[in-house]
């Protein structure tokens, strides 16, 4: 015991005189002679807890080990006090003020998200208002009251992402993730009287081969306008417009002749990009029947309807030739927008 005890005593004496003299090199041949590993003064006196009796090896256990941490607390505040509270056992160094700072790294909106916050302010100065639906959806709005009966393609349940689920408050049915933003414009209409005139913007998914301009999970804007005397002509003005102001007054947009089931007539919209054209949506007259599924009369209003691939609209805009581009997460990438 009295080996220990006096192990203490010396050691603080020589930490007390490194202390005074300033000198971290003292301060490590002091360390290594009481602290070392191999050879240190305390590593001695463990081995000779070997020769300590059965019954006083508990008392010497406990005080070696009261020894060790004394002078291990010993060693540390005459480091700190040697380096103004910075050792070399891993504290953080004093600031120093007068070196120049470092620039924290600071994210960005992603440019999907870029694109959907300026596609509805374009949308939102032609007077058309942003609304939200869920993205898990029921046959009666992702289907039905869309004009889309059970045995149309559309509904086949290798194009679309069907839920083991069964939907509630509509009687039943499936429930799938929404395979358009079209069930936007249904509960809006099913809960307000026209004259509507709305845009909802969106995640949609669909179980497509992804390529450079495919992908199973894309965004798209979708916007409706019902009131009385609507004609294809202000359909048409507002898509060339719309267009103009987000991709720029040169951009050469054409439509198509299409079907879709919820919209009669109905066209393609393609915009030219790299001396070809790329289809970036789909528009026309809102059918009738879908009008009658939310209790409008068609004698009485009539409306258009479009749905533009968000995706492809950021991609022509920013010279982007493959989607997937978009979604890999490259911070590098994705730093340029």
């Amino acid at each position: 015991m009295k080996q220990l005890d006096d192990l203490v005593e010396a050691a603080s004496h020589r930490f007390e005189e490194a202390i005074k003299q300033v000198d971290s090199q003292i301060l490590e041949d002091t360390r290594v002679e009481y602290l070392g590993a191999k050879s240190g003064k305390l590593k001695e006196a463990q081995k000779g807890l070997g020769k300590v009796s059965k019954e006083d090896k508990p008392v010497a256990g406990k005080r070696f080990n009261e020894v060790k941490t004394r002078l291990e607390e010993l060693f540390q505040s005459a480091a700190d006090t040697i380096t103004g509270g910075s050792s070399s056992k891993g504290k953080s160094e004093a600031i120093d003020v007068t070196l120049p700072g470092k620039r924290p790294r600071l994210g960005h909106i992603h440019p999907i998200t870029q694109t959907i916050d300026e596609l509805k302010d374009i949308m939102g100065r032609l007077g058309f208002s942003a609304v939200e639906g869920p993205e898990i959806e029921d046959d009666w709005h992702n289907f039905e009251a869309l004009n889309i009966p059970l045995e149309h393609p559309a509904r086949d349940p290798l194009d679309n992402f069907y839920l083991n689920v069964a939907a509630a408050g509509t009687g039943g049915g499936n429930q799938l993730l929404r395979s358009q933003t079209s069930t936007v414009q249904i509960r809006v209409m099913e809960n307000t009287k026209p004259p509507i005139r709305i845009v909802s913007l969106g995640r949609v998914y669909r179980p497509d081969e992804i390529d450079a301009t495919h992908y199973a999970m894309f965004h798209q804007i979708e916007g409706l306008l019902v009131d009385t005397n609507v004609t294809m002509a202000d359909l048409k003005y507002v898509l060339r417009l719309f267009a103009s102001s987000y991709l720029g007054g040169d951009v050469e947009i054409r439509f198509r002749p299409s079907f879709f089931p919820f919209t009669e007539p109905s066209v393609e919209v393609d915009m030219r990009w790299q001396d070809t054209w790329l289809e970036f949506g789909g528009a026309g007259m809102v059918d009738p029947n879908v009008l009658k599924a939310v209790g409008y009369d068609p004698e009485e209003v009539t409306g258009f309807a479009f749905g533009l691939g968000v995706e492809r609209l950021c991609m022509r805009r920013h010279g982007i030739n493959d989607i997937r581009y978009l979604y890999d997460s490259n911070t590098k990438f994705l730093a340029q927008f």
